[in-house]
């Protein structure tokens, strides 16, 4: 990009292309995600708070060890069948946005920007807040063993290191999939001190909780899937890739491979550590445990138990950041197609970063950590993420009838993605069964998008005075954010804008 005269570079310019200096470029998120990135962001999102600090949920339905064992590879499969229909929608349409570019392929502007509103107002803030609540409350907690920690440094602590991450992902990209690595580093070394831990009282002969391990078994339809929504919870991130596919070099190869290495990993070592847990407690104990890896601690490291607590933090903040990379992608896409404000499709040239759609991100995950009853909205989250999926299988299945010569590297058969789509259907069914609360306040916030997009984007012949005001507004946005710090003392003092 050449240099305006009498001013440094344009610090941010529009996703599309053009800027208000009159000046065309072509600025695009750049291919620096590599195969090894890939892996660690899928690990690292995947492996959050779950494992470590509520893996009961299907014990809890099953009632029994050998059944539990048994749901959880069943999930993990169902899971990476779904991460695979990813994959193929993820080469067929290598464009970052993920399941919001899929469905709008398939369907149109209206479904597309149902799954934008579900992911900015459900999915992505709420779950960046409840992360970086859990992150302070285990960072903090050897402080107060006896007792639970206050709710003001557990608010100061989450919210600083929201900012925190954003800031690393507003920089640069290789920083922020650098710190997925370490991250994801780190939780392994967390799973595999347990899976150690396990393995040597195993070998002591602590075998009680897997004796008559299919004794008491629920095979009821409800066991069942209720015990297979639990999983699904705990599996799930494992999408975040293909919102920035713009950005992964040779996507065709490194896409599904990062995918079935990480998720392959993921069952590996969700299985072992389920394992390793039942090795030192008994399944009464884990049911009662509110967070089984620090019981896990508890009962084994002694002195150094500290560092299970930590090691959890470092996990949900490794979730934390792979969120907030992912979905900055989205909303970003979503902006560049005219269904959210024009300024959150700008990227910074620099850095090559969607800075404006992080900082949205960053605020409303700020507003949802204020909340003092954020676990509410993480269970109506749960209902927005299954409606998704409910969505995108149906595009994939709609695609190969609307586009049956589209180019499809990776080819399933079809029967796959419509299997998924039945059973994310009856996911969607059962929560609100489990949870009728949370699931029509969900289904009304979605309501309330619907009548935004009807205002907003489908309504054309807004008021003269309303539209010249929203182009006002931008120019002098986008202006300001191009000024050096000297131009913008003189705008300031020289009231120009």
């Amino acid at each position: 990009m050449s240099k305006q005269k009498g001013s440094e570079n344009l610090a941010l310019v529009s996703g599309s292309g053009k800027t208000n200096a009159s000046t065309e470029t072509n600025v695009n998120l750049k291919k620096q995600v590599h195969l090894h990135h890939a892996i660690a962001l899928i690990m690292g999102v995947v492996i959050g708070s779950g494992i470590f600090v509520s893996p009961v949920g299907i014990l809890k339905h099953t009632r029994s060890v050998g059944f539990s064992f048994i749901l959880w590879v069943i999930c993990g499969l169902y899971n990476l069948l779904g991460a695979i229909c990813y994959a193929e929608l993820g080469t067929s349409i290598p464009e970052s946005g993920g399941e919001y570019t899929y469905v709008k392929r398939a369907f149109g502007d209206l479904p597309a920007f149902i799954v934008l509103w579900i992911n900015f107002l459900l999915v992505c803030p709420v779950g960046i807040a409840a992360l970086g609540t859990m992150f302070a409350l285990y960072i903090i907690k050897p402080i107060y063993p006896d007792c639970a920690p206050p709710d003001t440094p557990i608010k100061f602590i989450g919210s600083l290191l929201i900012c925190l991450l954003i800031m690393v992902n507003c920089i640069n990209v290789k920083w922020a999939t650098k710190v997925q690595v370490v991250i994801t580093i780190s939780k392994l070394l967390a799973l595999g001190t347990i899976i150690c831990i396990g393995l040597y009282y195993i070998g002591k002969g602590e075998t009680d909780s897997f004796k008559n391990s299919f004794e008491d078994s629920d095979y009821s339809a409800g066991a069942i899937a209720l015990s297979f929504y639990s999983g699904f919870w705990a599996y799930s991130g494992w999408s975040y890739l293909n919102f920035l596919v713009d950005e992964i070099v040779n996507p065709n190869r490194n896409l599904p491979l990062a995918i079935g290495i990480s998720m392959t990993l993921v069952i590996v070592f969700y299985l072992v550590a389920n394992i390793a847990y039942l090795a030192v407690l008994s399944p009464a104990e884990m049911l009662l445990s509110p967070a089984v890896a620090v019981t896990f601690a508890d009962s084994t490291m002694g002195v150094v138990r500290w560092i299970m607590p930590i090691l959890i933090a470092i996990s949900v903040c490794g979730t934390m950041n792979g969120t907030a990379l992912g979905f900055s992608r989205l909303f970003y896409v979503g902006a560049k197609n005219g269904q959210f404000p024009s300024v959150i499709s700008m990227i910074n040239y620099k850095t090559f970063t969607p800075i404006p759609s992080l900082l949205v991100i960053m605020i409303l995950s700020l507003l949802f950590q204020t909340s003092s009853d954020i676990f509410y909205l993480i269970e109506m989250e749960g209902f927005g993420f299954a409606t998704v999926l409910v969505m995108v299988f149906a595009a994939q299945v709609y695609l190969r009838y609307k586009e049956p010569n589209l180019p499809r590297p990776i080819k399933l058969p079809i029967a796959l993605p419509i299997f998924l789509c039945l059973v994310s259907i009856v996911i969607v069914i059962l929560t609100f069964v489990q949870k009728p609360n949370e699931s029509f306040l969900a289904l009304g916030l979605v309501a309330a998008g619907v009548v935004l997009y009807l205002i907003g984007v489908k309504w054309k012949s807004k008021p003269k005075f309303f539209v010249e005001r929203m182009e006002i507004l931008h120019v002098r946005f986008t202006l300001l954010s191009t000024l050096t710090r000297n131009q913008f003392r003189h705008v300031k003092e020289n009231g120009i804008l």
